[in-house]
């Protein structure tokens, strides 16, 4: 396939209009990728950031979210966030906010088939998540000393991300007009999420890890590239996560 057809020609259409409100902490997190979406097919949403306040003696302390949380406001995603607020009816969990984000905003293909396509790259790459998170060396992980979060953390990106890597890289070849045509798919920004989002030094183990993957990094090159996410990504708040 010509790398032109992964170049980003054309804006979203913009998606039937909707009374949206994401729900989520100031922060990039679980919000990020369903924000993105909004920005990517042009959808106008309120975007209602929890504050998270650092604490004395460290720590953190989300005053709002707690109250939310109290009144009942977040029962609907068992007292968690993000939640999603859409033309009155509320409801949470971030991967179903992410598809039907998607769904209104012409990102899952234009056939039932692709869609499945779409889902099932998406789906590989929250293996990927799932995986990392079970390594157990996130700063939040509290089941390993420093020194054996240092030791997963390094078989993680020299071992296990690159062969997972290789295994998506190989699942994608061949679906690629349909994961990133002239406008990129919702599983095109979750391939850009896993490569690009992160800290710096995050984002430098990862490219490593992906050095030989042409076609994610294609993907991923792909969204940051396109109008509306460049516009998201120059404008969106500065956050500790």
């Amino acid at each position: 396939m010509k790398l032109s057809l992964l170049l980003p020609l054309a804006l979203a259409l913009p998606c039937d209009a909707l009374s949206l409100t994401l729900r989520y902490f100031d922060a990039r997190g679980a919000a990020e990728i369903s924000r993105v979406l909004l920005a990517l097919s042009g959808t106008e949403f309120a975007d209602h950031r929890y504050p998270i306040v650092p604490k004395e003696g460290g720590g953190f302390s989300t005053p709002e979210f707690t109250s939310d949380k109290e009144s009942g406001a977040l029962a609907v995603n068992l007292n968690r966030a993000p939640v999603l607020e859409a033309d009155g009816t509320t409801f949470g969990q971030s991967r179903a906010i992410e598809r039907y984000l998607a769904a209104q905003g012409g990102l899952m293909g234009s056939t039932p088939l692709e869609g499945a396509v779409i889902d099932s790259v998406a789906e590989h790459v929250r293996d990927v998540k799932d995986a990392q998170r079970s390594k157990g060396f996130s700063a939040f992980s509290r089941d390993k000393s420093a020194e054996e979060k240092e030791q997963a953390k390094e078989e993680w990106y020299a071992t296990d991300l690159p062969a997972w890597l290789e295994k998506i890289e190989k699942a994608v070849e061949p679906v690629m007009s349909i994961v990133c045509g002239d406008t990129p798919s919702y599983a095109a920004v979750c391939i850009w999420a896993l490569l690009r989002e992160g800290s710096d030094e995050e984002v430098a183990l990862v490219t490593k890890a992906a050095a030989g993957c042409t076609s994610l990094n294609a993907v991923a090159d792909a969204v940051a590239a396109h109008p509306a996410v460049a516009e998201w990504l120059e404008k969106r708040p500065v956050t500790m996560f």
